[in-house]
């Protein structure tokens, strides 16, 4: 009962002094919402990143082609030309637990439909990069095997792609010019939106890649191999066995001659999961230092408001009330303050993470691991910071307090 009664002395006194009540409470609430709404962008980042990387392909690795040396110097990813079109078959074929191998090549084109225009990056790519990428086919088909071996001048296009070149209408059946030379479109993709980089996914061109390579590019060696492994912890086995295979068969004798370089998305995925998570913490522990600023604003209030009622603290000892009860007096008034700022600055700060959303075009991540935290946090503060003047009021000589004008 004297805990319900203290709870509601405690809001009396904060409606009599309104004005300073909501200045008090300010600090916590911007602490507090500051914390939900940089922490909601910190693991809206994260999600992002993992979005990217999983759009690639999940248990993935990719070889890449060339990092030769040349006079003892390493050169670019990509500017080799000893990785072929056999090296991807011979993967497939020696190398248990994959699922998919898919190479590719790549390079950008002006593609043309009638009197409309468009540049793009043309891919030439397996029926298994489907798989791999994770891709739908909207209307239409896919390319299959039998285009591959036939070397089809066929074309899948994306959906920035299509509503470029054919606006509204279905684009299936009607021909592309690439390069001069007219390609058919056999289907349209899904659309996949744009990557944590800001690259739409969207706007491609898939064609055969022996098509690409003998008919369209002109090439004899292929940029990348993308390999779906059968399960994530196969991953580092399977990683190994490409390098040995593939330095075998470029007669390769040391690691540090290698003219190819296998990347692991997987270890690549939890590096970043594990920076974005620092830049989360670092920025929820930047915003987290103004419920602190709130802290100090609270006992600065409590000390006023214990000088103000010196006389009043006086007549409830004179009356009985011992220094526990005192002392639980203010400590509720300070925890009242940041309880009632807490629950504000949570609505403050899901507001601000849906505004970013909206206006920034940039996605954020309200989950209630950072509301609990944060609301308990301001709590804590209001009774850490509220300890001493509540101390000090607790220990006040009744007499000298009556006697205080």
């Amino acid at each position: 009962m004297l805990f319900r009664e203290s709870v509601i002395i405690a809001i009396k006194a904060l409606f009599a002094n309104k004005m300073r009540s909501i200045l008090t409470m300010l600090g916590i609430i911007i602490g507090v919402g500051a914390v939900i709404a940089m922490v909601s962008v910190g693991m809206g980042v994260r999600k992002q990143v993992q979005d990217s990387i999983a759009s690639l392909g999940s248990n993935m690795l990719i070889v890449t082609a060339g990092a030769p040396r040349v006079n003892g110097v390493r050169q670019a990813a990509g500017s080799g030309e000893k990785l072929k079109l056999d090296d991807a078959d011979a993967i497939k074929k020696k190398i248990k637990n994959i699922d998919y191998v898919a190479p590719n090549v790549q390079k950008s084109y002006q593609v043309v439909n009638g009197n409309q225009n468009w540049n793009t990056t043309v891919y030439g790519i397996t029926s298994e990069y489907m798989m791999i990428r994770s891709l739908t086919v909207k209307s239409g088909s896919f390319i299959t095997t039998n285009d591959m071996n036939t070397r089809n001048r066929v074309a899948v296009i994306g959906a920035t792609v299509a509503s470029n070149l054919f606006g509204e209408s279905n684009p299936v059946g009607k021909n592309i010019r690439i390069n001069n030379d007219p390609y058919k479109v056999i289907g349209v993709l899904a659309s996949k939106g744009q990557s944590s980089m800001g690259q739409d996914q969207d706007d491609c061109v898939l064609i055969p890649i022996t098509t690409a390579m003998e008919r369209l590019m002109a090439l004899t060696s292929i940029r990348t191999i993308n390999i779906q492994v059968s399960s994530a912890d196969k991953i580092d086995m399977v990683q190994e066995q490409v390098e040995t295979l593939l330095r075998q068969r470029h007669r390769i004798k040391k690691p540090a001659d290698d003219d190819f370089e296998v990347r692991n998305l997987t270890s690549i995925m939890e590096t970043m999961t594990n920076t974005t998570t620092m830049i989360t913490l670092l920025l929820g522990s930047i915003a987290a230092i103004s419920l602190l600023v709130g802290g100090i604003g609270i006992m600065n209030i409590m000390m006023v408001s214990v000088t103000e009622r010196t006389r009043e603290i006086g007549i409830r000892k004179a009356l009985g009330a011992t220094f526990k009860d005192i002392m639980l007096q203010f400590l509720i008034e300070s925890i009242v303050v940041s309880v009632i700022g807490g629950v504000i600055g949570i609505g403050v700060g899901c507001g601000a993470a849906m505004a970013i959303s909206q206006v920034g075009s940039f996605t954020t991540v309200i989950t209630i691991e950072p509301i609990l935290l944060s609301f308990l946090f301001s709590v804590g503060i209001g009774l850490f910071f509220g300890i001493y003047p509540a101390r000090k009021a607790a220990k006040l000589d009744p007499i000298e307090a009556l006697r205080y004008e």
